[in-house]
């Protein structure tokens, strides 16, 4: 009779078991690297798109010397001042309230609105600076938000004065008595 081949190769030896042969247990990571990377690369690349855009404000002292308490004159041809009141509404006047050269009006926010009036005012502040014989001064808009105003309201100002490139504002928070009646009526 024939003899069976068990597979080992030394002829029967251990009795008719089969060795199998031990696979290598290596894993090819190239895939994985290769996709680590990209995801790096991207959220590098998608923070360094999204970073928040700032504009610079200035800010009193922290310590105002309390003895020395200078008002600042102002002609008041060059000054706006901007009330911003609840339900996002907006009162604007130029001068002082008393004797106001413009207003008081109410105006909307955007480009129809508090831009187009500043942009005009603008202009007129500055023919009369010229005519004045200082040809550099421009307007000043004192932002004045009251209490039941938001904080996005005073954003969207903020943002007008830097599109309309109004270099000299103020955000004052008080008020005389007639522009808290002002203020207060809707």
């Amino acid at each position: 009779m024939a003899e069976l081949n068990t597979g080992d190769g030394g002829g029967g030896k251990n009795g008719g078991k089969v060795r199998s042969k031990k696979q290598s247990s290596k894993v090819d990571l190239t895939a994985m690297v290769d996709l680590a990377f990209l995801l790096i690369t991207f959220f590098m690349l998608t923070t360094s798109l999204s970073k928040p855009q700032s504009m610079d404000l200035s800010l009193p002292d922290k310590n105002p010397d309390e003895t020395k308490k200078d008002e600042t004159k102002v002609d008041e041809n060059r000054t706006m001042t901007v009330m911003l009141k609840a339900d996002n509404k907006m009162t604007y006047y130029m001068g002082l309230l008393e004797a106001p050269k413009v207003g008081p009006k109410d105006i909307a926010y955007g480009k129809d609105g508090i831009r187009r009036e500043l942009l005009k005012q603008k202009q007129n502040v500055l023919a009369y600076s010229a005519a004045k014989g200082n040809p550099g001064k421009g307007i000043i808009v004192i932002i004045k938000p009251t209490k039941k105003s938001n904080y996005r309201n005073l954003v969207d100002i903020l943002d007008e004065m830097a599109i309309t490139g109004v270099d000299t504002y103020a955000i004052v928070p008080e008020f005389t008595p007639e522009e808290t009646k002002l203020a207060e009526k809707n």
